[in-house]
């Protein structure tokens, strides 16, 4: 999944795909485990996909905060 891709979805849609990607993710490693399948780039490409969402989601956290205002001294 591209981060473009990513970027134009909601909160509620990305945190729907969160646990989409974390439910494929949690049964392919069940999968592996009972030795029905040996998908490798499966699991990285899933693994990847979640950390982007993940990173989507943060950026609109911060984005929705605004600038923080700091006061340094001099």
């Amino acid at each position: 999944m591209k981060a473009e891709k990513i970027r134009n979805l909601t909160d509620v849609e990305l945190q729907h795909q969160e646990r989409d990607l974390a439910d494929q993710l949690f049964k392919l490693k069940f999968q592996m485990n009972m030795g029905q399948t040996e998908s490798l780039k499966k699991i990285r490409g899933l693994r990847r996909d979640i950390a982007r969402v993940k990173t989507v989601l943060r950026e609109q956290e911060l984005a929705a905060a605004g600038p923080k205002k700091t006061t340094e001294k001099k």
